[in-house]
């Protein structure tokens, strides 16, 4: 037992100590916000440790509810561990595949994304620029060995330095300081002093000071601030966030959201900017002016795509254009350059209409786009470019910019397109009748790709876009597998809270059953379903004097309006809801056989993966979503682990020894059980009643009747049976960090008369200097720091 020494004016109950993964030693103060004290950090003994507590708050104790979440106010929760865990997205196979011109289409794709994909890190936090700025400055000065060198000749610990790259490749890996799942803050791992006393003996440094130490001034104190609101992302003084300025309330994003609704406009490529003025000379009330910005690269304004400030609900807004200029002009450039390789058609239609939407921010175009994308079927290189997902946003309306580049994996891809060829026999097993379903279900291209490159704050295992609603019902959609990332992803040495013959099972299991669980989730779950819809010739897309709701037997009275969307209503919960719902498709229609032999299951294999699957999607509910779970705001931070935790809750309420959950060490160790004989019975009956619910109210529009339900399944008891807010503390204590992918490059290479045009693959170690490299070799130049520097400026009024 090692005893730490606190200093007589410090009261020990006020103190924890944890020891982190790198054999260092963090104490955090119970009763202080951990962002006004610097924590003690990689100590090789008790004899080395200093003590520094600076400006500490007073009054901020926290009160019994809080401490339910131990964990959570730890350092660790908001730091990566030295151990960090990095892999490489391999994808030299497919790439040597491609012919010289299909590997020049894929080259420029890239580059367009790789630039886009620097727009997330405006979109997720005010310093996140200014932050990569400032290390990638510091990382093209010179290379990693010679900065240690320098930082280890002034006193800084090799664990430090560590800490240091790792915290690096952090914020490389989720564009930003907040988490690509789970939007939790990343702080580093070592002290502020060792932090400021590597940028200051870097070369970066020693050539441009004023800049560096600029940087620095700016940052320092929000890089590692704890406090309450820059815990997380969201909306006000529930989190940080830069798709609103810093004064925006959800009143405020509730006001925008009606304002674009009455314009028939939608907010995928915007962001909002609130000041304030007098309402009148008389008047002491202020009234609120918003800006709506739409990303591109013209700043001017456009009567076809900008609006004129008016007066709106006693507010004053307008539309302007212009946002995040810079950074899509070589967007644009380089989509230009890929139509010169483009196979067909609709390739070359699809980069236009791309260009105009982000030379001019009309969203119409995006839209135009990604009718050509689902046109252009079985491409050799798949990608898709823009303001796609809407999670990060806090008001479920604005999108994250996203590109990715990827070639196509034939072999997994012929199951997938199996799969969608049986799509019409498997639809009517859903619990829902024909009437809840689309008119014609438009075969989509689904395809498993090896990921080239994906630029935006993370790499999900699977896709199903576009999102605009009206594209998906009436003209279709894509999905895609990213075949490399899944086996990937999946590695785990550890599986807790099982027995061991279940571990066993998910280690032989889980990467097949999570092909199968995606290829129905992305196929079946976000493509299946009809949005009930009054149109703008007043008739309706459906029967209105014959469909009932099957909940209550009723005439269907509910609907959404001409200019009402999914999102718009749904707003924030959207998200969530609609992952649970695939989710629970893909469980309930992995118990078909015939899918299972689809992708080349039969027998007792088939019977495990069915097994497999479920346990696996409980198990994340049980072990991992609690991760995602903010106890002092009470907020999910994670749309697919609310919708994990939700379809557990499901299981459990469902009772008959389906599936169980008990403390089997008090305070140290869960044991999640689950009944493999019940799943086609006791199981299916559940997720399929849930389910049915679940797309009536989504058909309906009927976001009260969704909510009240969402929300008693997402609730985190702190007592009863299941106390899930304490287990928290358990789930915490086994959890494990998530991975980074260091991603290959491009290049070319020849060009003149004599040498044609060739591209080569750059491959890179899985390990934090690997990743620097990565993207030093990505973004050699050195304007690109004072182009982020540029835009931080333009907006730092509000948000500083």
């Amino acid at each position: 037992m090692i005893k730490l020494h606190i200093p007589r004016f410090i009261s020990k109950r006020m103190y924890r100590c944890l020891k982190t993964n790198s054999g260092s030693y963090h104490i955090s103060r119970r009763t202080f916000s951990a962002a006004n004290m610097e924590k003690i950090a990689n100590c090789n003994s008790i004899m080395s440790v200093k003590w520094k507590v600076n400006n500490v708050k007073r009054g901020h104790c926290l009160c019994h509810s809080h401490n339910l979440s131990t964990m959570s106010d730890d350092i660790s929760h908001f730091t990566l561990p030295n151990h960090q865990p990095i892999v490489a997205l391999e994808c030299k196979t497919a790439f040597n595949a491609l012919t010289d011109k299909e590997r020049l289409y894929a080259h420029y794709l890239s580059q367009a994304a790789w630039n886009g994909g620097l727009i997330v890190l405006i979109q997720t936090s005010p310093e996140s620029p200014l932050i990569f700025a400032l290390l990638h400055s510091i990382f093209c000065a010179q290379p990693v060995a010679e900065l240690k060198t320098a930082a280890l000749g002034v006193g800084v610990t090799e664990d430090e330095f560590t800490a240091f790259l790792v915290y690096a490749a952090g914020i490389y890996s989720n564009s930003g300081n907040y988490k690509s799942f789970g939007d939790s803050k990343i702080i580093p791992n070592l002290q502020k002093s060792k932090f400021e006393a590597i940028v200051r003996v870097s070369k970066a440094h020693t050539v441009l000071p004023e800049r560096i130490q600029s940087l620095w001034t700016k940052i320092e104190g929000r890089l590692y601030s704890l406090e309450e609101k820059a815990r997380s992302l969201g909306l006000g003084d529930k989190g940080t966030t830069t798709y609103f300025s810093a004064n925006c309330t959800t009143e405020d994003a509730d006001l925008v959201n009606r304002f674009m609704q009455s314009k028939g406009l939608e907010s995928y490529n915007a962001r909002c900017f609130k000041t304030q003025e007098a309402a009148d000379v008389s008047d002491k009330k202020n009234r609120g002016v918003y800006e709506i910005r739409l990303a591109s690269a013209e700043t001017n304004d456009d009567p076809k795509i900008t609006l004129p400030e008016e007066i709106f609900e006693d507010a004053k807004l307008k539309i302007t254009r212009g946002d995040y200029s810079k950074l899509l002009i070589p967007v644009i450039e380089n989509l230009r350059k890929a139509k010169e390789y483009a196979s067909n058609d609709n390739e070359v239609q699809m980069l236009d209409k791309y260009v105009n939407h982000f030379t001019t921010g009309s969203l119409a175009d995006h839209k135009d786009g990604s009718r050509f994308w689902i046109k252009d079927k079985g491409p050799v290189i798949e990608t898709y470019i823009g303001f796609i997902e809407t999670y990060r946003d806090p008001a479920g309306q604005r999108a994250e910019f996203e590109g990715f580049v990827a070639m196509v994996n034939k072999e997994m891809s012929q199951k997938f397109t199996t799969l969608v060829s049986k799509a019409e026999e498997l639809l009517p097993k859903l619990p829902w009748g024909k009437d809840y379903e689309k008119n014609e279900f438009l075969r989509p291209d689904f395809t498993s790709l090896d990921v080239l490159t994906f630029a935006g704050s993370g790499i999900p295992a699977g896709i199903n876009i576009p999102n605009y609603d009206e594209i998906r019902e009436s003209e279709g959609f894509k999905n895609v597998s990213l075949g490399n990332v899944i086996p990937a992803n999946m590695k785990q040495d550890i599986i807790p809270f099982l027995s061991d013959e279940d571990q066993a099972l998910m280690d032989k299991f889980r990467v097949q059953s999570f092909e199968v669980q995606v290829g129905l989730h992305e196929l079946l779950g976000h493509g299946s379903g009809k949005l009930f819809r009054k149109l703008a010739s007043g008739e309706y897309n459906f029967d209105i004097h014959s469909v009932r709701n099957p909940l209550d037997g009723e005439l269907v009275t509910k609907f959404f309006n001409e200019t009402e969307t999914y999102d718009s209503k749904f707003g924030a919960m959207g998200s969530s809801y609609e992952e649970c719902r695939a989710e629970a498709v893909g469980l309930y229609l992995s118990l078909e056989k015939d899918i299972l032999k689809i992708f080349g299951h039969e027998g007792q294999n088939a019977e495990d993966i069915i097994y497999v699957n479920w346990l696996s999607l409980l198990w994340n509910g049980c072990g991992k979503a609690l991760e995602m779970y903010q106890p002092s705001t009470k907020k999910w931070l994670q749309a697919h682990s609310q919708a994990r935790f939700v379809l557990l809750q499901v299981c459990l309420e469902a009772g008959e020894g389906l599936v169980s959950v008990t403390e089997t060490e008090p305070g140290k160790n869960l044991r999640l059980v689950l009944d493999r004989t019940k799943i086609p019975t006791v199981g299916k009956r559940a997720i399929g009643d849930f389910l049915r619910k679940l797309q009536v109210y989504k058909s309906l529009g009927d976001f009260d009747a969704a909510k009240e339900m969402y929300d008693k399944y997402s609730k985190v008891p702190e007592t009863g049976e299941r106390p899930w807010a304490l287990w928290r503390n358990i789930i915490l204590s086994r959890k494990q960090p998530s991975k980074i992918f260091v991603q290959s490059n491009t290049f070319i290479s020849g060009g003149s008369e004599s040498t044609p045009a060739n591209v080569v693959l750059k491959s890179y170690e899985p390990t934090c200097t690997g990743m620097i490299e990565s993207w030093v070799d990505r973004f050699p130049s050195s304007e690109l720091p004072s182009t982020l520097i540029e835009l931080w400026t333009k907006d730092q009024a509000y948000f500083f």
